[in-house]
């Protein structure tokens, strides 16, 4: 696979797209903002920031950075937490900002045909004033964008009921490495007609091309959700819990937090739920439709209490107490990021979720028992996140040099069980050098393969995934 050339310098680069595209950025302020991520592992340091309008600038854009070899990192919400869309080496960004309109909706098929910039939250907005529902979901949506999410297969809270994104993306047009604009799947529901490439781009972080348009399938809006939050006393509880939920409920969320977590919420301003501690803690969301599904809801909390695996909890009454209690699993990134977290983003099937949880906190308490663990994740599919607050007196390269080494002790746990390194949130940079533990080297080898064939010259986001 060919690889850019010698970097130009900056204002060569930046000259050389003029003609390409509408606005080109190259101050100060810019290039910090849009060379980076949400993580702080690397400093930023883009040539310039391209800013596209339309498909035809994208393609453009292709064809200047192949014929002088120069990278390009994609940029949608920025915020990844892997260091995707880190530009850290004199690339050129390519940030889909403008890109941002709604192009048009099919009430028929519940679709809706976006531009790669329009931010999660807008969709969802736009759904709903169709009387429809998209159902992906997570504390970010107000700035995260769709090309983003179809970038790194975005997941959330409501995975358990309504997938990831790839389950909701029926059709793409895509710009590939090779300035090619490919339109795949078209909206089809049933199109039997070989390689189905829409999946490739899905999950391939720009790696492979530029995301510009998605069609996007809608559902039937939720009817009256309610959760509740309960305190658990171990995990053991916490399967139990699920698996009885599980049972006798259709469930649209089921996430858990520690009494870890919830402190760190708590001193953000959020109220504690009840007065009663617990180790541990689940939030579970549910369609409360009739009188017959509150009736069960509440007979599976009271049996919780009776077999000795909830010890309190309180249902939310009004939309009000719906998000006070959604703040509580939802408020914790931010209420943690100035630790500076390590964070793991890390899945295995549900049934080995408890033992894999106790092998990983055995692990990092044996090496830094100084090292504070945040578990908190979307426990109902297998997700958890796994992060450590770097202590004050700690230094912060440090503190990360130890973390690597964590992360090889958690990943090979990871491996142990059969899982993943990165469940939703992508390789970026910084699990790139994990991925052995989750592809074994001839599927990197078939990987290494289509990355060739869709970016031959190497200019499209090197450095991340493989």
């Amino acid at each position: 696979m060919s690889t850019p050339a010698t970097p130009l310098a900056p204002d060569r680069i930046a000259a050389l797209f003029q003609p390409a595209v509408r606005r080109v950025l190259t101050d100060a302020d810019s290039l910090q903002r849009y060379g980076r991520d949400w993580t702080r592992a690397t400093d930023p340091a883009p040539s310039c920031v391209l800013l596209p309008a339309s498909i035809e600038e994208v393609q453009a854009i292709v064809r200047v950075a192949n014929a002088h070899r120069i990278a390009l990192v994609p940029s949608g919400g920025r915020t990844g937490l892997s260091g995707g869309a880190v530009a850290a080496s004199g690339e050129a960004v390519v940030a889909m900002d403008l890109m941002n309109k709604v192009l048009a909706f099919n009430p028929l098929d519940r679709s809706v045909q976006v531009q790669a910039g329009v931010v999660t939250k807008q969709l969802q907005e736009f759904a709903e004033e169709k009387g429809l529902y998209y159902p992906v979901d997570f504390a970010s949506a107000g700035s995260s964008q769709i090309g983003g999410n179809v970038g790194t297969n975005a997941g959330g809270i409501k995975v358990i009921r309504y997938g990831m994104t790839r389950n909701w993306i029926s059709g793409l047009k895509v710009v590939t490495g090779s300035g090619d604009l490919l339109e795949l799947n078209k909206g089809l529901a049933k199109n039997a007609t070989g390689y189905d490439l829409r999946h490739l781009f899905i999950g391939s972080e720009g790696t492979l091309g530029f995301v510009c348009e998605a069609t996007v399938q809608l559902a039937r809006p939720p009817q009256n959700l309610t959760v509740l939050v309960m305190g658990v006393p171990d995990f053991a509880a916490v399967m139990n819990v699920l698996h009885a939920w599980q049972e006798k409920l259709d469930i649209t969320a089921f996430e858990f937090f520690s009494e870890k977590a919830m402190r760190h919420v708590l001193a953000h301003g959020v109220p504690r739920p009840f007065e009663t501690e617990a180790p541990f803690y689940v939030l579970v969301e549910f369609e409360n439709t009739s009188e017959a599904v509150g009736e069960c809801a509440l007979g599976l909390f009271e049996a919780g209490v009776e077999k000795g695996w909830v010890i309190d909890g309180v249902m939310s009454q009004s939309d009000t107490q719906l998000k006070n209690l959604w703040a509580l699993r939802e408020r914790i990134s931010e209420s943690i990021s100035k630790y500076t977290p390590y964070k793991n983003d890390i899945s295995v099937t549900v049934a080995n979720v408890p033992a894999f949880v106790q092998e990983v906190d055995e692990i990092v308490q044996a090496n830094y028992p100084d090292f504070e663990i945040v578990w908190f994740g979307h426990i109902g599919d297998g997700n958890m996140h796994l992060n450590i607050l770097k202590p004050d007196q700690v230094a912060r390269e440090e503190f990360l040099g130890k973390c690597k080494k964590v992360s090889d002790w958690v990943y090979a746990a990871v491996q142990k069980y059969n899982g993943s390194i990165s469940a939703e949130h992508g390789l970026g940079n910084i699990k790139k050098p994990f991925l052995h533990y989750t592809r074994s080297e001839t599927e990197q080898a078939y990987l290494r393969a289509i990355k060739q064939a869709f970016d031959p010259n190497g200019i499209m986001n090197p450095g991340k995934v493989i």
